[in-house]
This record gives structure tokens, sequence and C-alpha cells, in this order.
């Protein structure tokens, strides 16, 4: 399904038009308006506003519009989406989808993880995780020199490994008593 030729606007539409767009659309299908028509006109007519909210949705958010226009770029569309909003991958041939290509045969399945992790490098999400990783190693690194420092202060001259000995000498020497 095209999404832009389902509200009717040009692939460079700008939010504005998408939404003005929308707005018609949605009034002209919206289910309570045909409450009272005959059940094969109010069951197109959900069917369709459904369609219209659904690419209002996708051409809307600027990531799903994204996602959307890279998969049509393929041969054919990298996801097809359900009635309720919800996606999967296209599991039919061509494009960048799971499942087999048309031409050649060979699983194009490899394809997704590796576009998934470059997409994922370029988010929000993904400054934030490693962000959050390099404070936890950061941590980790000042509690281990912090614990060092500490031990040489209370313990100048022995190492870890002398007080050790000397602490099992004692109980050594404890234990024979």
């Amino acid at each position: 399904m095209d999404y832009y030729k389902v509200l009717g606007v040009n692939r460079s539409a700008s939010k504005e038009e998408i939404k003005k767009a929308f707005r018609d659309l949605a009034m002209e299908f919206h289910p309570d308006k045909h409450i009272e028509s005959p059940k094969h006109v109010r069951e197109n007519a959900i069917s369709k506003f459904k369609q219209v909210s659904e690419a209002y949705e996708i051409l809307m958010d600027d990531r799903k519009r994204a996602d959307y226009n890279f998969g049509r770029n393929s041969s054919r569309s990298n996801y097809n989406y359900y009635d309720n909003g919800t996606r999967r991958a296209y599991a039919g041939g061509g494009g960048y989808g799971y499942g087999y290509s048309r031409a050649s045969g060979k699983s194009a399945g490899m394809d997704i993880p590796f576009e998934r992790l470059f997409r994922y490098l370029g988010t929000r999400a993904f400054a934030r995780d490693a962000a959050f990783a390099g404070g936890l190693l950061a941590a980790v690194y000042v509690i281990d020199t912090g614990g060092g420092a500490l031990w040489k202060m209370k313990n100048s001259g022995k190492s870890f490994e002398e007080a050790i000995g000397s602490i099992e000498q004692a109980k050594a020497i404890k234990d024979k008593k």
C-alpha cells in the first residue's frame, strides 16, 4: 500500500499538507459518519479510515516515514502493516525483506541484522546506552584504583599478599593455642 497515494499527497509533502489531507479524508470516512449506512458501505468506510489513519501515523513520524521511504526504494516495501498498526517484515521476494529473492533464490535474511545494527548506531538510544556503559566502566575503574590507593594509604609498606600471609600466620598461631 502506498501511503502517499492513500492520502493523495506527493512524496515531498510537508507535515502540514499530510495533516490537512488526513483531516479531509478522516471526515469523509469516519465510522461515526457511516453508522446508518448499508453494511457494505460502512465496512468500506471503516477499512478506508483505517488505511488513512495508518498512512497518517507513518508519514507524520519522521523515523517511521524514513523507514517507509527506505523500504519503498527497494523493489517491494520492507514492511507490510496489519490493520491494527503492527508491522512485520515482508516475507515475499525481492527487496530487503526476509526470505528468498526472486532473482537469485538465495536467502536475503543476513542483510537485516546489519541494517538494524547500522540504524541503531545512529539513534539517540545508542548514544544513551553508550554513555551509560561508559559511566559503568568509569565507575569500575575508579573503584578499582580507589581500592588500591586506599590499601596503600592504610597499609604502607605491605603488599596485599604480605598482609594475607601475616593474617594466615596469626590464625595458625591462634589455632595452636
